[in-house]
């Protein structure tokens, strides 16, 4: 149950161009939230709400710098894209059994 409450949360918070958007650009290195703002395209209070969504469902961690605790370093979290990959492999499974025996069906059609 736990794992499907993750997935919810990650789905949720994927669901919206923006925060994709947000998870390309954390992938390639942690950002201030001010630098995101600027790359997405959003005014900051836009960009906050973003940013609590990913918080809240675990796909980004907030950091702040020893020289100044205003500031807010945003790095992406891999832990919770294993549950999305589980669910996306085991799916794939599935449909994969799927068409296989429809092959087989329609192969052994008149």
């Amino acid at each position: 149950m736990a794992a499907t409450a993750a997935l919810d949360r990650t789905l949720a918070a994927l669901a919206d161009p923006h925060r994709r958007q947000v998870v390309d650009l954390l992938s390639q290195r942690p950002r201030q939230a001010g630098e995101l703002a600027r790359e997405v395209g959003l005014p900051g209070p836009a960009m906050s709400r973003h940013l609590r969504i990913l918080r809240e469902s675990g796909l980004v961690a907030e950091s702040h710098p020893p020289f100044d605790a205003r500031v807010r370093i945003y790095a992406l979290r891999p832990e919770p894209m294993v549950h999305l990959l589980r669910w996306l492999e085991e799916s794939e499974r599935l449909w994969s059994e799927q068409l296989i025996a429809f092959k087989s069906h329609v192969e052994k059609a008149p």
